[in-house]
């Protein structure tokens, strides 16, 4: 049976253990709400880029970029957002079950993988998959370099043909509970694109307004040909879906490690009560025996 001691190093630890949660749940917190804000402010300019590709692809008849060439999808490359340290609850198993859901329905293909995050780099290698490059430590504080980086990779071996497609796995911000699993499809760019938030619109399956419905055919005026203009924009807008994936991985990231953390705080609370309840029985327990065992030898001296 445990005694007070026992009782009283146990408890000594739980609050120690709680003390570190709470000040992980604060520096989560602080950093959620810089990479919320970069997140969010993000998706704008994605949007509007989207809007302008569509609205570029509309002027030219024959549309022609090796960004855009369609094959047969026998050698995909993956990119697969996790997180760079535990402590956040279900966030970098449910990634990484997202990606082998991924795995599993391109089977027979040849599958190459972009890692962006320890968890995902470790899990990946030990299940044996071939890496194209990797990344870590770079969504702690992300840099549009790096997602420039990672455009350059994924584009060079695509108009080298040495992958016929890219899809990117990452978990997209909604709200401090709540995250969406995303696998989009970077490569080959479709001649319609979508804005980044079009299959999260409730009213995408609805008829669109005349003002939506034509938004692509806004009279721009270019200065370059349209061709020209194209194939600009098309590595930027690579760049700009692999750095808005980043910034939503890394917000989701913090608020999930925020929400763990509270949730450790608070079960470490109710162990303490626990202990200190089952704690004060023991005590009791043994102040009641000694009060007997005193009465006891009172009456037998007599």
């Amino acid at each position: 049976m445990a005694t007070l001691l026992d009782f009283r190093r146990r408890i000594r630890s739980v609050k120690s253990s709680q003390q570190i949660t709470r000040a992980m749940k604060f520096v989560a917190a602080a950093r959620l709400r810089r990479a919320q804000e970069a997140a969010l402010a993000a998706r704008p300019y994605a949007q509007e880029l989207a809007r302008l590709l569509r609205s570029v692809m509309s002027r030219i008849q024959d549309v022609s970029n090796p960004l855009m060439a369609q094959r047969e999808e026998k050698n995909i490359l993956a990119i697969v957002l996790t997180g760079e340290r535990g402590l956040a609850g279900a966030f970098n198993a449910n990634i990484l079950r997202k990606a082998t859901e991924f795995f599993r329905a391109n089977d027979g293909k040849k599958i190459v993988t972009i890692p962006v995050g320890k968890k995902g780099r470790d899990s990946l290698k030990k299940a044996g998959f071939n890496f194209a490059g990797e990344y870590i430590n770079v969504l702690s504080r992300v840099e549009f370099k790096t997602a420039r980086e990672i455009a350059n990779l994924v584009t060079q071996l695509y108009v080298e043909e040495k992958i016929d497609a890219v899809y990117i796995i990452f978990s997209e911000f909604k709200s401090v509970i709540a995250s969406n699993l995303a696998v989009e499809k970077l490569l080959p760019i479709e001649k319609t694109v979508e804005a980044p938030d079009a299959k999260n619109d409730p009213h995408a399956g609805h008829e669109k307004k005349p003002a939506e419905r034509d938004s692509a055919q806004i009279d721009y005026i270019y200065e370059q040909p349209a061709e020209q203009l194209l194939n600009k924009l098309l590595p930027r807008y690579v760049e700009t879906q692999v750095l808005r994936a980043m910034l939503e991985s890394s917000a989701s990231e913090y608020a999930a490690r925020m929400t763990a953390m509270e949730a450790a705080t608070k079960n470490a609370g109710e162990v303490i009560e626990a202990l200190t309840l089952r704690m004060n029985k023991v005590r009791q327990a043994a102040i009641t025996t000694e009060i007997i065992e005193i009465v006891s030898g009172a009456n037998y001296g007599k």
